[in-house]
């Protein structure tokens, strides 16, 4: 990566740069950049959606910076308040413990070590001292913060916003202050958090941080963020296999999109790779199985990547998949899962409960590859399969709750 043009490297993907004049001379700055960003570690496994930042992160690094990952340990126990229509319930410490640790395990997969500096902000949040407390509150007022579009939607509607839920924005922007920050990435929907650490910067002597925004990543169905609750995500803990499969099932333009964000290809790279499609009628499908091949190399090695790749093939060797294939959401109502006929139904792959019956008692019925031979099997709530009638029938099926 490092021989890419900087400029072209840390532009790649982002929403925006602030300021963007005069980028190509602070990424050539004859001291290393120290470039943060803060995870809260509100779950336990992280997934594909947040490796987009980790990525740009490595990207800092190829360049020669160093990179802080924060760990929000202290943060996490308020909850960021960002996009969200109430005030959001606070993880235990204990939740929190063990919710680091996995990040903890997790991010060398992507981060070189020797470069990686692995902070708390409890270090230096866990022991402020009050008079230090009313100084940071000192540094922005209660009508900027009613500003930010989540805190103004709820105050006009007559919602609660708690007191604690102001101080997350500001300790976010402390957090640079603490770590004397000279660039801080983070999703386009903390844009608001990034310029108050800005101003506390200035608040507190220092020279303003430089913010870079990336965009919320798309899960498998295109449309909704990745989120591990709509059943949409790629966990980088899941067996080879599985994210293998979860990769190929993607659409042909999701594809791109995933390249630009998750892949380490350089750039060039990548636009060769759409102009092949584009005007000499590559496959986009074993563009697709190269993507597949790179991510699940990253988080378990060469070895599971080519076993993962081979079951793939073996699996599907009878029959090729088409290029496209349409996603469905099936609902389980409050089961907890859908009986298998009735997912065919609702896919569009039988005209009726008792025709999916039929075909599975025939062996016509393949998931994932691999064929049904039970008609009272269910689908539990929560997955994304790829269900087969026959040759020519495919869908990939999602199962949610409720009606």
């Amino acid at each position: 990566m490092a021989s890419e043009d900087p400029v072209a490297m840390i532009r790649r993907g982002a929403e925006e740069i602030i300021p963007e004049e005069g980028l190509a001379e602070r990424l050539d700055a004859s001291r290393a950049l120290r470039v943060k960003a803060g995870f809260d570690p509100t779950a336990p496994d992280l997934h594909l959606g947040h490796t987009v930042l980790i990525n740009k992160l490595r990207q800092f690094q190829a360049l020669g910076h160093e990179v802080y990952f924060l760990i929000g340990d202290f943060t996490a126990t308020i909850g960021d308040p960002s996009g969200k229509s109430a005030t959001r319930p606070p993880l235990t410490p204990e939740e929190v413990r063990a919710n680091a640790r996995t990040y903890e395990e997790q991010i060398y997969c992507i981060l070189d070590p020797e470069r990686t500096h692995l902070v708390f902000n409890s270090q230096w949040m866990g022991g402020m001292q009050a008079a230090e407390l009313v100084r940071l509150a000192s540094c922005y007022t209660v009508a900027r913060m009613l500003e930010r579009d989540d805190f103004h939607q709820r105050y006009h509607r007559g919602s609660a916003i708690a007191i604690h839920e102001f101080l997350y924005p500001l300790f976010q922007g402390y957090d640079s202050v603490a770590l004397d920050a000279d660039f801080e990435l983070g999703g386009s929907d903390q844009r608001f958090n990034l310029l108050i650490g800005r101003e506390i910067q200035r608040h507190y002597g220092q020279h303003p941080q430089s913010i870079l925004t990336m965009p919320v990543l798309e899960g498998l169905d295109g449309v909704q963020k990745m989120s591990k609750s709509l059943g949409n995500y790629v966990g980088i803990q899941e067996a080879p296999e599985e994210i293998y499969g979860k990769l190929m099932s993607i659409s042909d333009s999701l594809m791109w999109r995933y390249f630009e964000l998750l892949s380490l290809r350089p750039w060039p790279e990548v636009l060769e790779l759409q102009r092949a499609v584009r005007e000499r009628g590559d496959n986009p499908r074993d563009i697709k199985a190269s993507l597949a091949f790179e991510l699940t190399e990253r988080f378990h090695g060469r070895q599971a990547a080519e076993r993962a790749q081979e079951a793939f093939v073996s699996r599907f060797r009878h029959g090729a998949l088409p290029d496209e294939i349409e996603e469905v959401a099936v609902s389980a109502g409050e089961e907890e899962g859908v009986w298998i006929p009735a997912a065919l139904k609702e896919a569009g792959l039988v005209s009726s409960s008792s025709e999916g019956r039929r075909m599975v008692e025939q062996g016509a019925v393949r998931i994932e590859g691999e064929r049904v031979g039970d008609p009272q099997a269910r689908l539990p709530v929560g997955s994304r399969q790829l269900l087969q009638v026959g040759k020519r029938r495919f869908a990939i099926v999602r199962v949610v709750r409720g009606g």
